[in-house]
């Protein structure tokens, strides 16, 4: 075949052999800009990514937000070691000591991701964000490190588990915390014990018969907090209940039946329940007292039902009530032998519960089922 001299070309000599300085060149490591969402996971990979845990634990850290503070710090943190934070978990209003991880749901989220391999490294603002349960927390931190998981802390650093001592510190961490949780929690119990004495509300379920009002009273931050008075509207209905209960002989539950045909409903707008008049009737703060536990402080201001009467009422409820739990002796029903017969298995007398519906007949008349 013939050559075609014109096409013909000759490679030069710096084309056919390298230089020292260019083989050099080859050797040393590249820099080469690459999508990060074309990287994949594998092992070994130098690359790192986290996921973050952000935790308050009382109503004030919840309005005043504590949580911005510990985001700011840990994306610093992150951005200082060079690592990509891939996912945020925020807890509000969550106690890491009265609360296991198991009723964390997004503690649960962060070890499921784990498993997954999702994440390298489990950043928190302090240790003690992960929990402050010392039978419980060193074990869900260890737990992470098992699985190729980083444990890092912004203001502590890392946890490690290299050796027994490692073990120790984390252990002792974590009881520390929960003796703080102890301290903090017997300090409130003491102070809001102390503030009933005082006859100061000190917050909770407003009993019937009471409202919250702002009067002017200040707390030691200096923001006006609520005490109770007496709201005449519902203190007639606990009135009436008293006197029916003890001088009519109506049982919880007939005057259950008899508020909800006169139209007297609950806070909800739905008929009061039995169990909430039982609670109402056992309760003493209905003759002028504030109760906080064992404490009990008089404040006449807060008196609807006469001490008297409260009592006569207590003795009537002993009275009717049976020895094995079952329905008392007072309670009248439609049911043919209702409170007489027994059940051979538990011991308790036949009773009749309602669904608190009524049916419409044909011949028009109603009747509740």
């Amino acid at each position: 075949m013939p050559i075609d001299s014109e096409n013909l070309a000759l490679k030069g000599l710096d084309d056919l052999f390298s230089t020292e300085e260019n083989r050099q060149e080859e050797q040393r490591e590249q820099v080469q800009q690459i999508p990060i969402d074309e990287l994949h996971p594998f092992t070994n990979h130098p690359f790192k990514v986290l996921d973050t845990l952000y935790r308050v634990s009382t109503k004030g850290q919840v309005e005043k937000d504590d949580i911005p503070m510990q985001k700011e710090a840990c994306r610093n943190f992150a951005e200082s070691q060079g690592w990509e934070i891939v996912k945020e978990f925020s807890e509000k209003g969550v106690s890491g000591f009265k609360k296991s991880a198991k009723e964390r749901d997004e503690l649960q989220k962060i070890q499921q991701a784990a498993m997954e391999g999702k994440f390298d490294i489990l950043l928190v603002f302090m240790f003690d964000r992960l929990g402050r349960r010392d039978d419980e927390t060193p074990f869900i931190v260890e737990w992470f490190t098992k699985q190729g998981i980083e444990v890092w802390s912004v203001n502590e650093g890392q946890q490690r588990f290299d050796t027994h001592v490692d073990k120790l510190m984390n252990y002792i961490r974590y009881w520390q915390a929960s003796g703080e949780s102890l301290k903090t929690s017997v300090r409130t119990r003491t102070r809001l014990e102390q503030l009933t004495g005082e006859g100061h509300y000190t917050g909770g379920t407003v009993p019937y018969g009471y409202k919250r009002v702002r009067l002017g009273r200040v707390n030691k931050k200096n923001q006006e907090v609520c005490d109770l008075v007496v709201d005449e509207a519902e203190a007639e209905i606990v009135r009436l209940i008293f006197h029916k209960y003890v001088y009519e002989g109506y049982g919880a539950q007939k005057l259950s039946h008899y508020l909800y045909e006169q139209g007297v409903v609950g806070r909800n707008n739905k008929n009061i329940p039995n169990t909430s008049i039982v609670r109402m009737i056992k309760n003493k703060g209905y003759t002028g007292y504030l109760i906080n536990g064992a404490v009990e402080t008089e404040c006449p201001q807060l008196r609807i039902i006469e001490p008297e009467l409260f009592e006569q009422a207590q003795e009537l409820r002993q009275a009717r009530t049976c020895e094995r739990g079952g329905t008392s002796l007072g309670t009248s029903s439609k049911a043919l032998l209702t409170g007489l017969v027994y059940c051979g298995h538990c011991g308790n007398r036949l009773s009749l519960t309602s669904s608190g519906r009524t049916h419409t007949y044909a011949d028009g008349h109603c009747q509740k089922t």
